[in-house]
Parts: structure tokens; sequence; C-alpha cells
């Protein structure tokens, strides 16, 4: 067994097929397959059923892709730290963030931050914040936005992020600095998909509660709860870093008995792999500058504070969210 046939293999898999994975390897249909039928003798498993029109994975062929898919990650990795004794200015960088955060501040950073290390290639996987947890275990990203608090991973804190409500400015709860959870759920509800934080911290304080909220619509766009909400078809709830909202949409920290609903957010990195020298230049820069300009700090003024995590050496300064 060889990296070459865990890349086959892997490739294949993505692709659905010997012909596309073929294409984008640079290989020729037969000897892509025969690495396959090398691998899967090694192994003593059949990695694929093949049907007329496709390959699908087997129940082992989907074990051993999560943990290919490591073995490939380590072995770049491996080529990273060699990059980075040589230089420390070359590499690809991956990263991993949910829409609102690529939206602002990420938008904002890259640009100056690429300009000053043209030799850094950045790559951005967009997901859910628990989703992106998973990718970044995996090895699939260098660094990830994720939610504080996941003990597998070394991390920078970066400011803290809310569930908010989004009404149409004419709604009658509108006029709210805050909205307590059992207000909002007599009322149709439109979250995010599950695996973003905002729904997950929301799903688990309506079950707390005993509620049960009764949700319209779910999308991965947060614009499009944007609008909806704007014509009153619900009410959106989305995290505080998707401010600033349309002047016909007013965004309103969620709250339960008083106390916040949401978590600070973090750049986090892999405790068991390591982390290129490009990438930590980009961890620090990008941590200075996202607590500085991070979206929805004057939403965060009306909302009671989240406390930070453990670690951090000292909260964002008055007037930054954690007041």
């Amino acid at each position: 067994m060889d990296l070459t046939q865990l890349r086959a293999f892997v490739t294949v898999a993505d692709a659905g097929g010997v012909s596309r994975a073929a294409e984008r390897l640079h290989l020729s249909q037969p000897a892509l397959s025969r690495q396959l039928q090398t691998l899967e003798a090694e192994l003593g498993l059949r990695l694929f059923d093949r049907t007329e029109r496709r390959l699908r994975l087997t129940s082992s062929g989907e074990d051993l892709l999560r943990r290919s898919r490591a073995i490939l990650s380590d072995a770049e990795a491996l080529k990273d730290r060699a990059k980075s004794l040589q230089s420390g200015d070359t590499g690809i960088l991956r990263i991993g963030a949910t829409p609102p955060t690529i939206e602002a501040p990420l938008a904002g950073f890259l640009g100056d931050w690429r300009e000053r290390h043209p030799g850094i290639e950045v790559h951005l996987v967009e997901d859910g914040g628990t989703h992106l947890a998973d990718r970044l275990h995996e090895g699939e990203v260098h660094v990830a936005y994720v939610p504080a608090g996941d003990s597998r991973f070394d991390h920078q804190p970066l400011y803290p992020i809310h569930v908010v409500a989004a009404v149409a400015a004419d709604h009658q709860l509108a006029r709210a600095r805050t909205l307590e959870l059992t207000a909002v759920v007599d009322f149709d509800v439109m979250p995010l998909h599950a695996g973003f934080g905002s729904r997950d911290w929301f799903d688990a304080a309506c079950r707390a509660a005993g509620l049960r909220p009764k949700v319209v619509f779910e999308s991965a766009s947060h614009n499009a709860i944007l609008a909806l909400a704007a014509a009153r078809y619900g009410i959106g709830i989305l995290p505080s870093a998707v401010a600033p909202a349309p002047d016909r949409v007013r965004l309103l920290p969620l709250v339960h008995e008083g106390a916040a609903l949401g978590r600070w957010t973090m750049i986090a990195w892999s405790k068991r792999r390591h982390l290129p020298a490009y990438a930590r230049i980009f961890v620090e820069e990008f941590s200075a500058y996202a607590r500085l300009h991070y979206p929805g700090r004057a939403l965060l003024r009306q909302a009671p504070r989240i406390k930070p995590p453990a670690g951090m050496a000292q909260p964002l300064s008055k007037g930054r969210g954690s007041e």
C-alpha cells in the first residue's frame, strides 16, 4: 500500500466514478482501476460496490475513507512542515469558516493579508460551525472558525456570538431590546440548518426549557432568512455575526431567564497536527484584526455578557461586546 493508492481511493470516492477521478488525477482509467484493485487486494476488502452507472462505497469503504483522508492529511502536513522549515513564506492555507464569518471579518482581512504574503495560497472551506469542527479534526482544514469549548483543539478566542431573533421592523416584538425565548416560540421560526452553531444553541435551549418551536423554514443562507423575516414570513434565528441587517429587519438578542444564548467563537487548529509557520502568522494577525472589526459589536451591547472561554488572558475591552 502507498499514498498513491490511497489518493486514488479518496479521489474515486469523491468523484463518484473512475472516469471523472482519472481526469482529476491525470491518469488513464485502466491505470486508476489497477490502483484500486491492488489496494483492495492488499487490504482484503471490497471498497466499492460496482453498478452499471457508478461506484458506491461499501460499509468497509466508508470506514476506511475517513482514515485514508487522515493519512493523506498527515502526509501533506509532513510536506508543509518541511516547507516551513525551509522558508515559512510559501504553502497552502486551508481555512474553514461559516458564511457570515466569511463576509465579515474574513473578507475585510484577507485582501490585504494576501498582498503581504503573496506566496501563501488561501483556500476557503464553507460550512456550519459544528461541521467545521469535524473537518478540522479530520485534517481537511488547517484552521477553522469554531465555537469555543472544544478540547480537541488549540485556539485563539476571537469574540462572542449571540443567538438573535430577526424580526420585521413593524413586528409587535420589534421594540424590545432583547427577547425571551418563550416569547419567540409563540411565532413561526426560521433557523439555519442543523450544524450551524446558532441553530444548535437555539435547539438546546428549547429542549432544556421544554419548548417546541414551529420551524416553517430552514436554510444555509442567512440572507434568505433575513429576506423572509422582512416579509413577516416568520422570525429568523441567526447568529449576531450577520449584523448589520436590512432596514426592514431588527436583530434582537435572544435570552432565556435573563441569560444570553451563545458562545465565544475561536480560530482553532488541531493539537495532533503540525501547524505551518505561515498558518501561525495568519492566526496571530487575523485574531488581532477580528477582535477590533467583528460584526454585531453594537448589537451585543444590548445583550447579557457571555463569559469568555477559560484560558483567555483578558476579556475584550469595554464596548466590544464583552460587557
